[in-house]
């Protein structure tokens, strides 16, 4: 499929390199072309993550930048395949890099294509109902938790103007890069409260304690704004955590080493563990 879809734009794809394969393929071609393959099914994805790309590059946003030469997405073989320049050396950024990154995003006019609304509880019901690492007890209680939090989120106080948010907004998805931080992924981007994707970084300090008070104090002042003070932090903080849990309850289906991890983050929403913060949530592999 990747020579298919080169070959009809006219790029090359001999010598493809492998970079990441996970939910969404990534390979190094010549000439300095990253090929990105998406799941099936995820065209219209693909198409959103081009748009977005575009439009922040038009605007000065640092992002990486789609190959704009070529006609994309192209779908081959039942999977939507997009094309990009390569970015230079770089690494993971910082804390204080995605305030960053995510402030000039979120300063950014209103683009003239449409993004869907934002979907904070997508792929929960089904990671709830296809864990096998749940027990019967447990993903009762994670669906009962799921249906609680789908009617604070229909009840969320109002916060800053909704706007074009990123919608995945993690160090993992902004690389620091000699002229700076850069932002990418653009699978998640979609209309919403921008206090989802401030939310994000949030939980690391106020729930995991993986990033601590300096850090946490640096991103909201790169950012100008503490997203705690906001009524409506606990509601997407909660939901948040149940999506780290989820998540980690899929994990451990296939991978029993993970179960210990997800037992002490059920534990914890569970009130197990008394008040947060909850030290001990590891990274899932």
């Amino acid at each position: 499929m990747l020579n298919a879809a080169s070959r009809r734009v006219g790029l090359r794809s001999d010598g493809a390199e492998v970079i990441r394969l996970g939910e969404n393929a990534l390979y190094r071609l010549p000439n300095g072309v990253v090929a990105r393959i998406a799941r099936t099914g995820q065209d219209a994805a693909a198409a959103k993550e081009i748009n977005v790309a575009t439009w922040l590059e038009d605007n000065g946003v640092a992002a990486v930048r789609p190959r704009r030469d070529v006609e994309q997405p192209v779908v081959a073989l039942g999977h939507a395949v997009t094309f990009w320049h390569e970015l230079p050396p770089h690494q993971q950024g910082t804390t204080a890099d995605v305030a960053a990154v995510l402030r000039d995003f979120h300063s950014l006019p209103a683009p003239k294509f449409d993004l869907p609304e934002l979907s904070p509880f997508v792929r929960l019901a089904d990671r709830i109902n296809e864990a096998r690492a749940l027990s019967p007890d447990d993903r009762a209680w994670m669906r009962q938790r799921l249906s609680e939090l789908e009617g604070a989120y229909a009840d969320l106080p109002k916060g800053m103007p909704r706007r074009a948010i990123h919608g995945d907004a993690w160090r993992g998805n902004v690389a620091l890069t000699a002229d700076g931080p850069v932002l990418h992924d653009f699978e998640r981007c979609a209309f919403g409260p921008p206090e989802w994707d401030l939310v994000s970084t949030a939980v690391g300090y106020v729930t995991t304690q993986m990033i601590d008070a300096e850090k946490w104090r640096a991103y909201c002042k790169t950012y100008g704004y503490d997203v705690t003070d906001w009524d409506g932090f606990e509601v997407l903080r909660n939901i948040r955590e149940l999506r780290m849990t989820t998540m980690a309850a899929q994990v451990a289906s296939t991978n029993p080493t993970v179960q210990p991890q997800l037992a002490h983050r059920l534990a914890c929403l569970r009130g197990e563990h008394g008040t947060r913060p909850w030290p001990g949530w590891h990274p899932v592999p």
